[in-house]
């Protein structure tokens, strides 16, 4: 992980610290797809979101992974790895802008820190109209901008901040130029030590997660030996992986193949191996069998499960991680234990998953989950935090999948 962008000693901090990870806090969207007008407040660590199939939760995990593609590409690709801007600007919307806001901190009362981006058409190209990065402490005052940039143009603070005179004095602000209008700002800039703080924050983006896992690519054994650390959006390197972790970190390996085995019945144990052609294999140990197995011959519950621990301990876990629906696969009576492995994580990262699983709803908190519903064509949130009548149905001793399967989320029904 990495030391969030702001304060001095934040630069000299990592997010492997206990009790120290960037948590984003609220998040405003506007004209991004169904998401014409999208705020949500209060958000937790561990976020659960629930909703009928059609209501923009792909959409709202696929936020997180535009921006990222802004990021790692720039804003017309990006656009054009969804349709173009008309297809990516709410309907009806094709002359305003799109919009982000995402406010986030380190927990322990850190400033909060705020994200701006506006990305508009009007040239006929899209460009990046606005670009803010920001901090405040407390909720009075102006913000101080480390970043403040339209198209392609704009100031931001260089070298070290380590206080907040550092952010206001005039020559620690520079004009900056970047190479086309629809480059990030924090892409151009965080390349270069001189911008710490825009450096930070980029890193953090580069490595949100948003995981699209496939079996068919999962169980492949067509993976040739390629080194790799982390797991990809589809999984297809769970091998290297893997092998990666047991080779290098025996004891985190030592820990996933134990939860494999308290979790998976019949599970004694697993091999990453090399064979001679260079593809690399995993290999299943079955109490009932002499020998091993290979991966194509396990069931789809149980490469998923794998997949899931190799992710969630990943010995540099990602700032943010989105899975979608991860009930998929698995049977029932495993669900309620993987919710508490997120919830786990999210000590050391933060996490969203959406899901229609009442069994995986069982064993969620009300103030980790939030609602998608469709208004007038619209997706619109809710935080059932704040509902006073489910509150006290939890209180009584009711199960969240129970409210949830009856029908007790939908507004007004309660």
């Amino acid at each position: 992980m990495y030391p969030l962008p702001g304060v001095g000693h934040w630069q000299d901090a990592v997010f492997e610290q206990e009790g120290l990870i960037v948590r984003i806090e609220s998040i405003h969207i506007k004209n991004f797809r169904a998401l014409q007008d999208v705020s949500i407040t209060g958000i937790s660590n561990m976020t659960v979101v629930v909703g009928k199939n059609g209501v923009g939760k792909s959409t709202f995990f696929d936020v997180f992974g535009f921006l990222r593609d802004c990021l790692e590409q720039n804003v017309r690709k990006a656009l054009e790895m969804r349709g173009g801007f008309k297809e990516v600007v709410s309907r009806g919307k094709e002359n305003e802008s799109i919009l982000f806001e995402i406010k986030f901190r380190a927990e322990k009362d850190e400033p909060l820190v705020t994200y701006i981006l506006e990305l508009s058409h009007s040239t006929g190209r899209p460009v990046v109209s606005r670009e803010i990065l920001q901090y405040r402490r407390g909720s009075r005052g102006a913000p101080w901008r480390m970043l403040e940039f339209a198209n392609g143009r704009g100031t931001a603070v260089s070298g070290k901040v380590s206080s907040y005179e550092d952010v206001k004095k005039a020559d620690r602000r520079r004009e900056q130029a970047l190479d086309s209008a629809d480059i990030l700002a924090i892409k151009g800039l965080g390349q270069f030590s001189d911008f710490e703080a825009i450096a930070t924050f980029r890193k953090m983006v580069e490595n949100w997660t948003v995981s699209d896992f496939r079996i068919s690519e999962a169980r492949t054994t067509e993976q040739k030996s390629v080194y790799s650390e982390h797991l990809s959006r589809t999984g297809d390197n769970l091998s290297q992986v893997a092998k990666f972790i047991y080779e290098n970190h025996p004891e985190i390996w030592k820990d996933i193949l134990q939860k494999m085995q308290e979790r998976i019945p019949g599970v004694a144990g697993i091999e990453a191996t090399t064979t001679e052609d260079n593809r690399l294999l995993l290999k299943f140990k079955d109490g009932a069998f002499k020998s091993p197995f290979l991966s194509v011959y396990t069931s789809d519950g149980t490469i998923k499960m794998l997949a899931y621990l190799v992710l969630l301990h990943d010995p540099q876990p990602n700032p943010l991680l989105c899975i979608e629906e991860p009930e998929n696969q698995l049977y029932p009576e495993i669900l309620e234990i993987l919710a508490e492995e997120f919830r786990e994580y999210s000590k050391r990262g933060q996490i969203f998953v959406s899901t229609h699983s009442p069994d995986f709803l069982n064993a969620v908190a009300l103030s980790e989950v939030i609602v998608l519903e469709k208004a007038d064509g619209y997706t619109t949130a809710r935080m059932l935090k704040k509902d006073a009548t489910l509150a006290r149905l939890v209180e009584y001793g009711d199960k969240l999948g129970w409210l949830w399967k009856q029908g007790y989320f939908a507004k007004n029904e309660v």
